[in-house]
């Protein structure tokens, strides 16, 4: 079935799934495949349950009129998600960047909702799936589209970008993440430049952080957006506060590093005309989730959590910020960080060794590759798993103390809450 005809059947029902958990009424169902699932089965149960018409690339599995054969099923949602793009009359940005992509989309699409009807990625949807079902869930009452894009191969970014077609974009920053798909710093940089070179063979715009000298190299010559020279930091004790035209705005969002994030949610909005009693209303009222950067108050505790992922910078980032904090007394629980390939030793031993330089009471290291550091300092204590720090929690309960918590998503270290 050529892209055309799909895209027919597409405006005529409107809708997109790729779950049968989730089938909504004459929706299309797209049975995507997996390592260890083919949604080539559920086909069927899509269409009982409701759905328009359910797309399938095996062809034993196509069993009546409503269920459409394609060569793949994957490559036919990305096509049919480029396609709608195309037909859109509206902007499109796009965003990527090793750390706070999610909470800059989050902020920037409620900077810019004040004003206009926004479609933005849900949650962290970023990938070669998550960017196609953005785009497909765009309609004709979409003003501005905001896709996050997220990579941990060189050439994904690319490929993301060419789905997306963005009019402007924005990379938060370069940091050590996913350096075992990426090689090094330097093929993090590079492959997360790929939007910049999306951007400039199209002759489209750039946002940029002008401190940060890898985006400023890396758009010489494009048309760049600057931050707003009026936005200025306050302090981030924990949340950050910060002017913007001699407005003061209090965030939501704890330590100095989510300035940036915010700095460029207000660039942008200013750039859509947002007014900045509208932006700061925006930049107030966003609280984050997911265990991103929350507060939590317990009994006796008031926990930052800061769990739902990281990666070396966003670690040093956490700590550096974490050690400005006025509190009484500090606790850090930290956990394992994953994708680090060969440099997962070294980037390991870096953390403990900035752990070592700050003002800290007590650390708790958990994961295999922490307990393999070395530490110089009794106020580190390390555990190769969370059963084995939940049992030291147990019997020796932390009280009347700031937390930070952070690890990588695999290691769940929200499960601390319940345990302080």
């Amino acid at each position: 079935m050529k892209v055309e005809e799909l895209y027919s059947l597409y405006i005529t029902h409107g809708l997109v799934d790729t779950d049968t958990r989730n089938i909504r009424e004459n929706t299309l169902f797209f049975a995507l495949k997996g390592e260890n699932f083919n949604g080539n089965k559920f086909a069927e149960e899509a269409i009982a349950k409701g759905a328009g018409y359910a797309i399938v690339d095996e062809v034993e599995y196509k069993t009546s009129d409503g269920i459409i054969l394609v060569d793949d099923v994957l490559g036919a949602l990305q096509e049919l998600a480029n396609y709608h793009r195309n037909q859109l009359q509206v902007p499109v940005i796009a965003l990527t960047g090793s750390n706070g992509k999610t909470t800059t989309k989050e902020l920037i699409n409620a900077v810019l909702s004040t004003k206009y009807k926004t479609t933005a990625t849900i949650g962290n949807l970023n990938n070669h799936i998550g960017v196609p079902l953005t785009l497909l869930s765009m309609n004709k009452s979409t003003e501005i589209g905001i896709v996050e894009m997220g990579a941990n191969h060189a050439k994904e970014i690319e490929f993301l970008s060419e789905i997306a077609n963005p009019d402007y974009g924005y990379i938060t920053n370069f940091g050590s993440a996913h350096l075992e798909g990426f090689g090094s710093l330097a093929g993090v940089v590079k492959a997360k430049s790929e939007l910049y070179d999306f951007l400039r063979s199209h002759n489209k715009k750039v946002f940029i952080n002008p401190n940060d000298e890898k985006q400023v190299a890396r758009t010489n010559g494009m048309e760049a957006i600057t931050f707003e020279k009026s936005i200025k930091f306050t302090e981030a004790n924990p949340f950050v506060k910060l002017s913007y035209q001699n407005v003061n705005i209090l965030s939501n969002l704890i330590g100095g590093y989510n300035f940036n994030n915010i700095s460029a949610a207000i660039t942008i909005g200013n750039y859509f005309n947002i007014p900045s009693e509208l932006i700061k209303k925006a930049i107030e009222r966003y609280i984050p989730s997911n265990n991103r950067s929350q507060i939590i108050n317990t009994n006796t505790n008031k926990i930052i959590l800061d769990a739902y992922n990281a990666n070396p910078t966003s670690m040093k980032a956490a700590l550096e910020s974490f050690s400005k904090l006025k509190a009484n007394h500090k606790t850090v629980i930290l956990g394992d960080m994953f994708e680090l390939g060969e440099y997962s030793s070294k980037e390991h031993q870096n953390i403990v060794e900035e752990v070592e330089k700050n003002n800290f009471d007590v650390v708790f290291l958990v994961g295999e590759n922490f307990y393999n550091t070395i530490s110089r300092t009794n106020k580190i204590i390390k555990f190769k798993s969370f059963k084995d720090l939940e049992k030291y929690l147990q019997n020796n309960s932390i009280t009347d103390s700031a937390l930070l918590v952070k690890g990588s998503r695999g290691m769940a270290l929200e499960r601390v809450v319940e345990l302080c």
